[in-house]
């Protein structure tokens, strides 16, 4: 499976508070994630895509008390955010197969994945709209990460070790697969979140829709009575 293009220059330009509060708060982070974690790129993987599976499943679980409330169809917006969750868990799993975290570093995922999810559930129920803004623009980070850290395998920085299991499963990949493989479908997979997330934040402001990037297909996972039946 050889991953979509994507456009790497893709940026959604500020437009009024929320979104420049959304862009502050996401270089933010970024300054955090490159002080601490430098040019080792597989353990900020780690770390930082335990945080990216959170604003899915935040967002899936309000859209759903919200509709229950309302009664009201959801126009697929919890499926599209339960998805993107379970996709940013399996790139979670993935890198910590290729990185095996260390126990500190597993601390620290925990601490930051509790912080997070308290401070993006409020930011959800406060303003969604800012809170997709929020992750369009981490997205736009990740792709760049993503990016930097191909540039590290091919330069040699990086060692271009042979692919995990679980991610020529999931994607898909072939057997001799290797890291530079998984890169480029994480990247593809970010820049399809990327796009989405801006798009509902568009939706919530009243702007036109945006072009979504191509997303690479993935194994579907299907719970274990099911695959017992």
């Amino acid at each position: 499976m050889i991953a979509p293009y994507i456009d790497l220059t893709v940026h959604h330009a500020p437009r009024g508070l929320s979104d420049r509060v959304a862009l502050g708060f996401t270089k933010s982070l970024r300054w955090i994630a490159d002080t601490f974690f430098a040019e080792r790129y597989g353990h900020r993987a780690v770390v930082l895509e335990t945080v990216a599976a959170v604003p899915g499943m935040v967002g899936a679980t309000l859209n759903h008390l919200k509709c229950l409330r309302r009664m009201c169809d959801d126009r697929g917006w919890i499926k599209t955010l339960m998805d993107e969750a379970e996709n940013e868990r399996m790139h979670l799993m993935t890198f910590v197969a290729v990185c095996k975290p260390t126990w500190y570093e597993r601390a620290v995922i925990l601490g930051a994945q509790w912080v997070f999810y308290l401070a993006f559930f409020a930011l959800y129920l406060i303003s969604a709209k800012t809170a997709h803004r929020v992750v369009g623009y981490f997205e736009e980070e990740a792709v760049i990460s993503y990016t930097h850290y191909l540039a590290e395998i091919d330069e040699g920085r990086s060692q271009n070790v042979p692919a995990p299991d679980i991610a020529k499963r999931y994607w898909g990949l072939a057997e001799d697969a290797t890291l530079r493989d998984v890169v480029l479908v994480v990247r593809a997979d970010e820049a399809h979140h990327r796009d989405v997330n801006h798009g509902y934040a568009n939706e919530l402001a009243g702007l036109p829709p945006c072009e979504v990037a191509p997303c690479p297909p993935h194994q579907a996972l299907e719970p274990v009575w099911k695959q017992a039946a």
